[in-house]
């Protein structure tokens, strides 16, 4: 123990003799380290926001989408067909063969300009009855939504997501009871919806809906439906849910094989299990750009070392001739080594940390620490001393003494 205290402390005081190069070598693990860090931090981050998104579209979903997918490649235009209709959905909710649905959500939706006075925004309308609520679980913080009265006499009300709220009511008036006008059609604001998150065209704030029969008959002109959300009655039910829903369809639109199929159902777990997929590999392939740098700093390391073992020659040559034993060389160059490395991971951590918190604090994200990412970093920053330090120490103490005396 003693030894190793005297070796420890000879390494601190030879790397402090030369400040400036032991902060470059040790600068490459420090940026190697703390990217890893906060790659990881923002992709783990990002994952769990697609999650949270996901969830909160609804308890136990299934959609039923237009359009056929087989094998990983995508028939027709799925989303994009016009092969659900009303009766389909109507089906699904009267059929006395569907014993696992508790609630049934057609819906149409499209991107359209809306006004409200001066302002203007770009926003998603989704045609729908009184069970998307339900279903999607949306919550309204004043107002009402759609009831069936609206949907049946094809009144023009409107519910209004946050977003919407912001951009056409800038001032921060209260919209119920005022007007919003879409396609040159004018709506009354009947209530808003509680915020739920998003961002870009996932944005779950920036939607309107208004009834099914008024986007149908009115406002898009369309007979079909854009898609059917489905509510089962528990989870362990999702997969015989799905079966019933789709033997349903097949045999109301005449097709005898599965996989001719006109329409695809999604259940939650295939979205979110899709999303993580991306979001993982997306994280990975971040991780393994920043591993880049940890290699480049732990080469740099390698050539210090090596540059220090041809400065200090003489002085390994005399210790060796004094009866410095080889196993003590190489501890001492080993030591230092790690010392860098260790140094420049914990340092490391500490920025990769700061940088993700900043990020999440600026961008208003989730700040997510993966401490398996923090210990794997301690483990690789010391291995990468041991490893990249072995050979500089071991051509340290493999120096014949009567040679490195004689070293100019």
């Amino acid at each position: 123990m003693k030894e190793f205290l005297e070796i420890f402390v000879e390494s601190l005081g030879t790397l402090t003799l030369n400040r400036m190069r032991t902060g470059l070598a040790t600068l490459g693990i420090v940026i190697g380290i703390g990217s890893v860090i906060a790659l990881i931090s923002l992709g783990q981050a990002s994952q769990q926001v697609i999650q949270n998104q996901i969830q909160a579209l609804g308890a136990n979903l299934l959609t039923v989408q237009p359009g056929s997918q087989s094998s990983g490649a995508v028939r027709g235009a799925a989303g994009g067909a016009t092969t659900l209709t009303n009766e389909d959905a109507t089906a699904i909710q009267t059929d006395p063969t569907i014993t696992t649905i508790s609630d049934v959500s057609p819906e149409v939706e499209k991107r359209v300009q809306a006004t409200a006075g001066r302002n203007n925004s770009n926003i998603q309308v989704t045609g729908a009855t009184s069970a998307y609520a339900s279903v999607h679980k949306i919550t309204i913080s004043s107002g009402t939504f759609i009831t069936d009265l609206n949907n049946n006499g094809m009144q023009k009300v409107i519910v209004l997501g946050p977003t919407v709220v912001s951009n056409l009511f800038p001032d921060g008036s209260d919209p119920v009871g005022q007007s919003v006008r879409i396609n040159n059609i004018s709506f009354r604001i009947i209530g808003v919806t509680v915020s739920k998150g998003g961002t870009g065209f996932a944005n779950q704030d920036n939607i309107a809906y208004i009834p099914l029969q008024t986007a149908q008959k009115q406002v898009f002109g369309q007979t079909y439906l854009s898609s059917i959300a489905l509510e089962a009655k528990s989870a362990d039910q999702m997969v015989t849910a799905e079966n019933q829903v789709g033997y349903l369809l097949l045999a109301r639109h005449k097709l005898s094989d599965p996989t001719q199929a006109d329409f695809t159902i999604f259940s939650q777990s295939d979205i979110l299990s899709t999303a993580t997929a991306a979001t993982g590999t997306f994280t990975t392939l971040l991780s393994g750009i920043a591993a880049i740098s940890l290699l480049v700093g732990g080469i740099g390391i390698m050539n210090i070392m090596l540059v220090t073992v041809t400065e200090r020659t003489r002085e390994i040559g005399l210790r060796k001739a004094l009866g410095a034993k080889k196993k003590t060389i190489i501890s001492q160059f080993l030591t230092e080594s790690i010392i860098l490395t260790f140094a420049g991971g914990l340092i490391g951590i500490i920025v990769g940390i700061i940088f993700s918190y900043a990020y999440s604090y600026f961008t208003s994200s989730l700040f997510v620490i993966s401490y398996t990412a923090v210990l794997l970093a301690f483990v690789v920053s010391a291995g990468i001393g041991v490893l990249f330090g072995w050979y500089p120490a071991s051509r340290a103490a493999n120096l014949e003494p009567i040679e490195a005396l004689r070293y100019e």
